[in-house]
C-alpha cells in the first residue's frame, strides 16, 4: 500500500474528526458567509505528483478554495431555486459516502429496498397514486429526460413500433406541446433526438404563464389523432404559475397524448393544505419531474422521477448483461434510469423524512411561502421597484420601476452579488428584464428580510 494511504488509514478516525470540526465551523459561519462570492481569476495548479496526505489536503483546500465558495447553503441565497441541507440530510449524505453503495442491483445489498421505501414515501408526500413508480436521478433535467423518454416510447407504442429498438426514424416527428417549458425540457428533447424545435408553443392565459387549455385543445384537434407529448407546468420558474392539471387530464378523453408534468419545485405545494389546490390533478400525470435538492432541502444532486409505465421505462433503459440479469416484475434500478452506476441519493432524503416527517417539511414549505409573500409586499412598497407577477408560492419576480433594461438589471444583480448580503437570479419575464428571488431554504427566517431589502437599496429605517 502507498505510504500516504497507509498512514491515512491508520489515522482515519482523527482525519474524520478534523473534517467534522471544520464542517461544524463552516456551518456555524453561514450567517456571516457571503451569499455569493464572484470568483477572481486563479491559475490552475499542476497535478500533484507525490501527494500530501488527507490532513494537508484539507488545509490546502481551506487556503486555496474554501473562501471562494458561496453561502448557497445559507438563508439569504435566493438564486435559482436552491434549497439548503437539513441537519438530517447532511448526516445521510455523509453516510452515503461512508457506505458507498452502488444502487444498481438488489443482489448484494438492501440499498435498493431503502430507495424503494423512500420513493414510496415521496409518492405519498406528493399525493400520487400507487400506479406511479419512480427512481432517484440527479435532478430536474434528468427527471425530465426520463419522463420524456417514456413519453417518446409511448408515442411509438401508439404507432405500433418500439422507438427504443427501431429509433425515431420509425415514427418521424413527435409533436411536443407546451406553454412555458423550462430550459431543461429543451435540453432533454435535444438529447432524446426529438429535437428542440419539436416544441409547439401554446399561448398562455392573459398575463399568466399557465397554458390556455382551449388553445391547447385546438392544437391537439389539429393533430387529427396523431399521438403527442404535452409538457405541463406545476410551478413555472419565473412566477411559479400552474397549468390546470385536471383540465389537461380531461383532454385525454378526446385526444391521444402523454401528459408529462414538470413539478420540479412547484410539486411541493402538495405538502400544504393552503397550496395543494395548485397541484390538483398531479396524480393524473403519466410522468412527473420533482427536484429534491430544491425544496426537500437535501444536498446536491438529488431528484426523483415518477411514471405510470415502468414497462416502457424498462424497454428504454434496460441494461442486460450476464452479471446483471434480466429485468423482472420488480426491476432493479439499472433498468430504470440512464445510469448504470448510481450513488445512494435516497439516503439523505430518507434521513430528512425520517427525522422531520411530513409535518416538518410542510412547515418549511409554508414558512418559505409566507416569507416570499412578505418579501413581495416589501418590494411592492419600494418606490424604485415593482412586482411583475403575484407571489403565488415561493418566488418573487420583480424589476426596476423605471426603464428596466438588461444592462441595468445585470448591473444590479452584480452589485447585489458583490455585496454578499443575498444572491438573486436575473431573468426576463414577458419581455421585461427582471430579478427573481426564490425562497426555498429551511434556514430562512423573517430576520433575513431586512438584509435582503438592504441589498436591494431599501435600508431599514
Amino acid at each position: 500500500m502507498h505510504p500516504l494511504l497507509s498512514r491515512d488509514l491508520k489515522r482515519l478516525p482523527e482525519l474524520l474528526e478534523q473534517a467534522r470540526n471544520y464542517a461544524v465551523s463552516v456551518l456555524a459561519d453561514l450567517p456571516s458567509r457571503p451569499a455569493a462570492v464572484p470568483p477572481a481569476p486563479k491559475d490552475a495548479e499542476p497535478l500533484p505528483e507525490e501527494g500530501i496526505g488527507s490532513a494537508a489536503a484539507l488545509e490546502h483546500f481551506q487556503r486555496r478554495w474554501a473562501t471562494g465558495f458561496s453561502g448557497s447553503a445559507g438563508s439569504r441565497y435566493l438564486g435559482f431555486v436552491t434549497g439548503g441541507a437539513t441537519p438530517a440530510a447532511v448526516v445521510g449524505d455523509w453516510l452515503t459516502g461512508v457506505f458507498d453503495q452502488n444502487v444498481v442491483s438488489s443482489s448484494d445489498s438492501c440499498a435498493t429496498d431503502l430507495e424503494r421505501e423512500t420513493v414510496g414515501w415521496l409518492r405519498e408526500l406528493f399525493g400520487l397514486s400507487a400506479e406511479h413508480s419512480g427512481a432517484f436521478v440527479t435532478g430536474a433535467t434528468m427527471s425530465n429526460f426520463v419522463g420524456l423518454a417514456i413519453g417518446r416510447e409511448w408515442v411509438g407504442e401508439q404507432l405500433g413500433v418500439s422507438i427504443a429498438d427501431d429509433g425515431l426514424a420509425a415514427v418521424g416527428d413527435i409533436p411536443v406541446l407546451s406553454s412555458s417549458p423550462h430550459s431543461s425540457t429543451f435540453k432533454a428533447l435535444s438529447m432524446l433526438g426529438i429535437g428542440r424545435n419539436s416544441v409547439r408553443r401554446i399561448p398562455s392565459l392573459p398575463g399568466r404563464e399557465a397554458v390556455d387549455v382551449d388553445q391547447l385543445a385546438a392544437e391537439l384537434e389539429a393533430l387529427d389523432g396523431r399521438p403527442a407529448i404535452v409538457v405541463a407546468n406545476a410551478g413555472t420558474v419565473n412566477t411559479v404559475d400552474f397549468d390546470d392539471l385536471r383540465a389537461l387530464a380531461e383532454l385525454r378523453q378526446r385526444h391521444r397524448f402523454w401528459l408529462h408534468v414538470d413539478a420540479a419545485f412547484g410539486g411541493f405545494a402538495a405538502l400544504s393544505p393552503r397550496y395543494a389546490d395548485l397541484v390538483a390533478g398531479l396524480d393524473q400525470a403519466d410522468s412527473i419531474c420533482i427536484d429534491l435538492h430544491k425544496w426537500l432541502n437535501v444536498p446536491y444532486d438529488s431528484g426523483v422521477q415518477f411514471s405510470r409505465r415502468p414497462d416502457l421505462q424498462v424497454r428504454i433503459f434496460q441494461n442486460y448483461a450476464t452479471y446483471l440479469g434480466l429485468p423482472g416484475p420488480d426491476p432493479d434500478f439499472v433498468h430504470l434510469t440512464p445510469e448504470s452506476s448510481r450513488r445512494l441519493r435516497a439516503l439523505p432524503a430518507w434521513f430528512t423524512l425520517t427525522a422531520y416527517g411530513r409535518q416538518g417539511h410542510r412547515e418549511i414549505v409554508e414558512r418559505d411561502a409566507a416569507l416570499a409573500q412578505e418579501l413581495g409586499n416589501r418590494i411592492s412598497a419600494a418606490p424604485h421597484l415593482r412586482l411583475l407577477a403575484p407571489v403565488r408560492l415561493n418566488t418573487v419576480c420583480f424589476t426596476l420601476a423605471e426603464q428596466p433594461t438588461a444592462e441595468k438589471i445585470d448591473a444590479l444583480a452584480n452589485a447585489i452579488a458583490r455585496s454578499g448580503q443575498t444572491f438573486l437570479s436575473p431573468t426576463v419575464h414577458q419581455g421585461v428584464p427582471a430579478l427573481r428571488a426564490a425562497v426555498s431554504n429551511w434556514r430562512t427566517t423573517e430576520d433575513d428580510l431586512p438584509k435582503i431589502m438592504d441589498a436591494l437599496g431599501c435600508p431599514a429605517a
